[in-house]
C-alpha cells in the first residue's frame, strides 16, 4: 500500500483520489504534488498508480503552479550537489536534443575557462537524437557515472564535469522519466519541464541557459509546442531562484557536419584546437552564443556580447581545449587517443553516398536523417542498448550548397555492411533539392528571458 501522509486539518492523502483529482481536470497544490513525488522515489505508490496520474497529467496538462511544484519536488527528492562548495557561480547548459547536437563540449570548457564552474548532467541518446554520454564513452576509459562526491571534485579541480544521473539525485525523476517512456506521456510541456529542470536544479545552479531547438529535427516540430516549453521552462526555473534564458535554436539541418559518437568528438576537438571551421560554422558560432549567455548570467561578463566574445578569446588562445584535456582526464579518459583523431576512428563498413540530382541543397527531414543515423548504429530504440561509437555520418554538402550529381554527399559509417541500405533510402527521402537557393534561416530565433517568458506565458492560450 502506498505510504499514506496527513493534509494538514484535512484527511490524509490518497493516491487513488489524486487520480481522479486530476483526471477531472482539478488542480493539485504543493502537498499533493509532493505525497506523489515522495511515493515515486521511495516507490511506495505501485507503478499502475503513477501510471494512472501520469496519463490523466498529460490529458489535462499541468498548470504553471503544478509545473512548478512538481520541478521542486523532485529536485528535493534525493542528494543534491552544494554548488558554494565549488568557489565560483555554479551555470549549466541544457539542449532540447538534436541531430548533430555537440555543443556540451565546446560549451562546457568555454564557460569554464572563462571563470564559471559548469557542474553537467547529461543523458544517453533514445529515438532520433544522440546522447552525450553515448558519445563521450567513445573515449577509452572516460566514466561519467560519478558519485556526487567525485562530481564535485572534478568540478572543483577542472571547472567543469559532465556526468550521468547518480543513483542519489533526483530519484524520483528516474521512476517517472521511465514511466513515461513507457506510458506514452512524454510529449507533455510541463512534465518534460519538471523532468528538466528538476536534474538541473539539484545541481545548485546559480543560472541556467536552454537551447530549444526548433524545425525539422526537433523534438516538438511544432514551433509554438517549442515556444511554449521554453517560456515555460525559463518562467519555472526563475521562479525556483535560479537566473534562466532560453535561446530559440534552428534544427532545420544537422549541426555541424557530424552526427554520430566519436566522429562528433573529433568535431569538436578540430575546432578547440583552433581549426578553422569546414562547414560546421554553425556549430562554432551556436556554441559561442550559448557560452556567452553562460559567462554573461554567471556574473562574468556585464553582457552576453561581452561573454561571447570572452568564449571566442578562450576559444582561440587554446585555453578552452585545456579545459577539456583536464575533465576528460580526471574522469578517467585516455587523451592520448586525441593526438591522431582520424586513427581513433575504426568503422566496421563505409560508404560514400553520392548526390543523386543537381542543383541546391533545398530541405532537410532532420529527425528523419537522426533515424538514419540510428540505424548505422549510432544510436537506441531502448534505454539500455548498446551503440557503436564508430558508427555515424559526415556531410559534405549543408544546406543551401549547390552540388552536381556524383559529388560526394554524406560519408556513412556502420557497424557492419548489412546496416547501411536503410540509411541510405533515408537519406535520400529526406532531403530535397531546387533550382535555387533556399532562403536563409536564423541560428537563433528568439531569446526569453524571466520577463519576456511571463508575458508569452500570460498571452499564451493552451
Amino acid at each position: 500500500m502506498p505510504e499514506q501522509r496527513d493534509a494538514g486539518a484535512g484527511s490524509p492523502l490518497q493516491m487513488v483520489d489524486l487520480i481522479r483529482k486530476m483526471r477531472d481536470g482539478n488542480p493539485l497544490d504543493d502537498g499533493e504534488i509532493g505525497f506523489i513525488v515522495d511515493g515515486a522515489a521511495k516507490e511506495s505508490i505501485p507503478i499502475e498508480q503513477l501510471s494512472a496520474w501520469l496519463m490523466a497529467a498529460w490529458m489535462n496538462g499541468l498548470s504553471i503552479h503544478e509545473t512548478r511544484a512538481l520541478a521542486i519536488a523532485m529536485r528535493d527528492s534525493g542528494e543534491k550537489l552544494d554548488s558554494s562548495h565549488l568557489g565560483k557561480p555554479a551555470v549549466d547548459k541544457h539542449s532540447t536534443g538534436g541531430v548533430g547536437d555537440k555543443t556540451s563540449f565546446l560549451v562546457a570548457p568555454l564557460a569554464a575557462a572563462c571563470g564559471v564552474a559548469v557542474p553537467m548532467i547529461s543523458g544517453r541518446a533514445l529515438g532520433h537524437t544522440g546522447g552525450t554520454l553515448d558519445k563521450l564513452d567513445a573515449i577509452p576509459g572516460f566514466r561519467s557515472a560519478l558519485s556526487l562526491a567525485e562530481f564535485e571534485s572534478v568540478v572543483r579541480k577542472c571547472g567543469v564535469a559532465i556526468v550521468s544521473q547518480t543513483p542519489t539525485l533526483v530519484p524520483a525523476d528516474r521512476v517517472l522519466y521511465a514511466l513515461r517512456d513507457r506510458t506514452g506521456t512524454v510529449e507533455d510541456p510541463g512534465l518534460i519541464c519538471a523532468s528538466i529542470l528538476s536534474k538541473k536544479l539539484a545541481a545548485g545552479l546559480r543560472a541556467l541557459v536552454l537551447d530549444v531547438k526548433t524545425g525539422s529535427g526537433a523534438f516538438l516540430r511544432k514551433r509554438e509546442d517549442a515556444e511554449f516549453l521554453a517560456a515555460l521552462m525559463v518562467a519555472t526555473a526563475e521562479s525556483a531562484g535560479t537566473r534562466t534564458v532560453a535561446l530559440m535554436t534552428d534544427m532545420s539541418q544537422p549541426l555541424g557536419r557530424t552526427a554520430g559518437n566519436w566522429i562528433e568528438i573529433a568535431e569538436c576537438v578540430e575546432l578547440l584546437r583552433g581549426g578553422v571551421p569546414r562547414d560546421n560554422e554553425n556549430l562554432r558560432e551556436l556554441s559561442l552564443l550559448l557560452a556567452g549567455w553562460m559567462i554573461h548570467l554567471g556574473g562574468q561578463a556585464p553582457t552576453p556580447e561581452l561573454g561571447y566574445l570572452a568564449a571566442a578569446g578562450a576559444l582561440a588562445d587554446g585555453t578552452g581545449f585545456k579545459v577539456f584535456l583536464e575533465m576528460i582526464d580526471a574522469q578517467g579518459g585516455d587523451v592520448s587517443v586525441f593526438d591522431d583523431l582520424k586513427a581513433a576512428h575504426k568503422p566496421k563498413a563505409t560508404i560514400v553516398l553520392e548526390s543523386w540530382e543537381t542543383g541546391y541543397v533545398s530541405q532537410m527531414d532532420t529527425m528523419e536523417l537522426g533515424w538514419a543515423v540510428q540505424r548505422l548504429g549510432a544510436g537506441r530504440v531502448k534505454a539500455g542498448e548498446p551503440v557503436d561509437p564508430n558508427a555515424g555520418m559526415e556531410f559534405h554538402a549543408r544546406l543551401g550548397a549547390r552540388v552536381e550529381k556524383g559529388e560526394p554527399f554524406v560519408t556513412l559509417y556502420a557497424t557492419n555492411g548489412s546496416m547501411l541500405a536503410e540509411p541510405v533510402a533515408r537519406i535520400k527521402g529526406a532531403v530535397r533539392f531546387s533550382e535555387e537557393a533556399p532562403k536563409k534561416v536564423p541560428l537563433v530565433s528568439r531569446i526569453f528571458t524571466r520577463e519576456t517568458a511571463e508575458s508569452y506565458l500570460r498571452d499564451a492560450v493552451r
